[in-house]
């Protein structure tokens, strides 16, 4: 079975977010062989993008926070409530250097043992055809006309596309055309986790 998989299976394993328990066990399941993990991939390089904005962001914060702190000391009744404040300095420190960290070996991970969808001048025309008859934004373009690609090229008997952009692909004309390549729409990793179990049982 194919599993087609968007930047926030990427993000989720990142940042151990809600779903990310099931994005591993899906993760460990492909590198076991028992599925073919498939991602776009622009879905690779777009968090790598939003890690880079979130550390400066951050940075900024940190930067901003010194600076208050170095007034605040000067205070002698505040000088014993800095500590609480200076973890916090520190947390955005450590939050960028192990998510970077996650990030990297997620991705080796997925560059390891995923089909990984380049993003060719075919799927460009595709995404910008796609933007128009499906109002959908250029990434989430990029994305479908790369999932609906592959899916053309290699025509697997079963297949399923787990994203949680439900907003923008919940759309009665995207999931009938994956339907129709033999691959569902799926909106949660854990319920795609679940969907895949079912399958290996059967």
């Amino acid at each position: 079975m194919n599993i087609y998989v968007e930047t926030n299976f990427v993000l989720e394993l990142t940042f151990e977010q809600e779903q990310y328990a099931s994005c591993e066990q899906i993760l460990q399941l492909c590198e076991a062989g028992q599925a073919k993990l498939v991602i776009p991939a622009y879905s690779l390089a777009e968090p790598h993008e939003k890690l880079i904005r979130q550390a400066r962001s951050r940075n900024q914060l940190q930067q901003s926070l010194n600076a208050e702190l170095g007034q605040l000391k000067r205070t002698a009744s505040y000088a014993s409530r800095i500590e609480s404040i200076q973890q916090i300095n520190r947390l955005l420190v450590d939050s960028n250097e192990e998510e970077q960290k996650r990030f990297i070996q997620c991705r080796d991970r997925l560059l390891n043992i995923g089909d990984i969808v380049a993003l060719t001048a075919d799927i460009l025309i595709k995404a910008a055809s796609c933007e128009d008859i499906y109002d959908l934004t250029p990434q989430d373009a990029f994305v479908y006309a790369s999932v609906i690609d592959h899916l053309q090229r290699y025509q697997p008997k079963q297949a399923c596309f787990l994203n949680l952009n439900s907003k923008d692909f919940d759309n009665p004309d995207i999931v009938n055309k994956l339907n129709q390549l033999n691959c569902r729409m799926i909106f949660r990793f854990d319920h795609g986790y679940s969907f895949l179990q079912s399958q290996l049982l059967s």
